[in-house]
This record gives structure tokens, sequence and C-alpha cells, in this order.
């Protein structure tokens, strides 16, 4: 198989995802394919593991909800505690990182008691006491890769979301896409038949919830360790409440940043600024970090690196009631 077409298909289709009866024919006609080409080249892709799923990220606090969470996890407890927290269907993010609070895990559920529920029984299970640190706004999330490595995004950001914007279909529709869209050449129309929609509907309905930023972004959805982003940092500012809203801005809209958000402090992690660098090279990640330390007067400001170690579990979120089983990736 073309090495070039499947760069393009992993790099030019992560975002944008034709809105058409038949979006593999699509991109087939934009890169010279038949459609059946298209299809394998995903169908491989996803067995190689670089690409987790065709489907949609959803902004953070528009559907369900959601927080990251963390443990300091005794060094000869990190596998036995990884798989109990790795166990629950609703923690889709679990990562070892260089640090005294050395896991941490992201759970997206169809509530705020579910997410307790699910933090709760980890201290259960692990008899470790869970730091909860739930997301106050979003100032850039994407975990799209340019890998051009030109990277020209722009930051996009609202100040407000209204959750009446959902209809109760939307919650049908959406719990079906979060499986992923199949590679089949009218793969729309399946989604439609299983959320009980018309697939006219269902197209409508898609550009409607991206329009209004509930889907954020609808495309390839690629995982960053395979195709080689290992060295990857999540930096954490302790910027005074008043300030965060500014400095949030200029540093989600450096080109480096993946995700830059304001979580709820903590009276034992103080931090309330997070901004995540996914890099191929530490010291370039470092050399980034510094740079943003600059460009946006936080010389400053307590700040901590926290570098991940290993990958425990990374799937898609599950904000919607599901008894789906997640998959586990170990790195």
């Amino acid at each position: 198989m073309s090495t070039e077409i499947q760069q393009r298909l992993l790099n030019d289709y992560q975002r944008d995802f034709p809105l058409v009866t038949m979006p593999y024919a699509k991109l087939a006609a934009d890169l010279g394919l038949a459609e059946n080409e298209v299809l394998e080249h995903l169908a491989a892709l996803k067995e190689a593991g670089s690409v987790s799923r065709v489907g949609a990220v959803l902004r953070p606090g528009s559907v369900g909800a959601g927080t990251l969470a963390s443990l300091q996890v005794p060094e000869s407890q990190l596998q036995k505690v990884a798989q109990i927290v790795n166990d629950q269907q609703y923690v889709n993010h679990n990562y070892q990182r260089e640090h005294d609070l050395n896991m941490w895990f992201v759970v997206t559920a169809p509530d705020r008691a579910t997410v307790t529920a699910v933090l709760q029984d980890i201290e259960r299970q692990s008899g470790l006491k869970v730091l909860d640190l739930p997301m106050v706004r979003d100032y850039f999330i994407d975990l799209g890769f340019d890998l051009t490595g030109r990277d020209n995004r722009t930051t996009t950001c609202r100040a407000n979301f209204n959750q009446a914007m959902l209809e109760s279909r939307d919650h049908d529709l959406l719990q079906e896409l979060e499986k992923g869209l199949a590679l089949t050449s009218r793969p729309w129309a399946l989604l439609a038949d299983a959320a009980q929609m018309t697939e006219t509907a269902v197209l409508a309905r898609l550009k409607y919830l991206q329009d209004q930023d509930i889907i954020r972004r609808l495309g390839v959805i690629v995982r960053h360790h395979e195709l080689g982003y290992n060295a990857n940092a999540m930096t954490v500012w302790q910027v005074a409440p008043g300030d965060v809203d500014v400095m949030g801005r200029k540093l989600g809209a450096l080109p480096y940043v993946r995700l830059c958000y304001q979580r709820r402090a903590h009276a034992n992690w103080p931090y309330t600024l997070y901004a995540m660098i996914h890099g191929k090279d530490r010291d370039v990640v470092l050399r980034q970090i510094e740079d943003a330390r600059e460009a946006c007067g936080l010389q400053d400001t307590p700040t901590e690196t926290l570098f991940s170690v290993k990958r425990f579990k990374q799937t898609g979120g599950r904000y919607l009631k599901t008894d789906q089983k997640s998959d586990v990736a170990a790195a």
C-alpha cells in the first residue's frame, strides 16, 4: 500500500469529514483512487493502530460530564492500580507521568454523578485518594496533528455554551457516532438506521452540531503514540483566577499547544491553567515550553512539567450511556 496515500489520509482528513451520502467516495475522488482502495487503506491503518476510528471529537462540557483525575501510586502497585482504573468503562485515558502524582486519567460520562461514582469506586478498590480536577473552561482542545510539521491552525474558543441546543435525538445520534463510523460505502445510512433517523436528517443534524461547536472535530482520529509522538508534556501553571482567561487565550493560540484549559484548583494542587504539548523529541518540547513561558509572560508563574512515561489506556470518550467495552492500549 502507498505510504504517501496513507500519510494523506492520516493528515488531511482529521477534520471536515465530508457530510455527503458517500464520504469515502469523496475522499477517493480527492486522492485519485477507487472507493474500495480508500476503505482498504483506512482498515489497514486501524489494524496497525495509527487510526483509532473515523468519528467525532466532542467539545468538553457540551455533552455529559468529565474530569481529569490523579493518583499517587507506589511504584510496586502501578500495574495493579492501572488495571483498576482501566477497567472503568468511563475512563478513556490513563497515563503514568513523571511526578509523585504519577497516574493521571480522564473520566467522561453521561453526568457528574457517574463521574463521582467512578472516582469513588477507584478509591475503594485501590485504597488511594483520588485528586479530582474538573474543567472550568477550554481555550483550545483539538488533538488533531499536522503531520507535515507546518501546524498553521488557529485557536477557536467560545465564551459560552448553551446545553439547551441539544435535542433528545442528538443523544441517540452521538451515542452511535461514539462507536466510530463504519468503513463502508454509505456509513451515514448505517448510522441513521442505528439512531432511528433518516440519512438526510443525520447529515443535517451533524452539520448543525458542528456549527454549534458541540462536535469539535469530525474525521480520522489518529493515535499519536503510534505516529511517533512520545515526548508528551502536560504543563500546569498557578495563574491567578483574574488572569486565567488572558493567559489561556495566549497559551492556547501557540501552534505547538494541543490542549489548553482551565481546571479547578485543589488545596493539594494549586494549578489552574493546563497546556499539553505533544512532540517527538523531548528537548524540542522543553524548548517550546520555555518559548511559551516567554511568549505569554509566565516567567514568574509557578509551574510544573509532567512528561508521560507510559500509556495504560487511550480510547474515545464515553459521554453517553453505553455498555460497549473500551479498548485498552499499553505503550
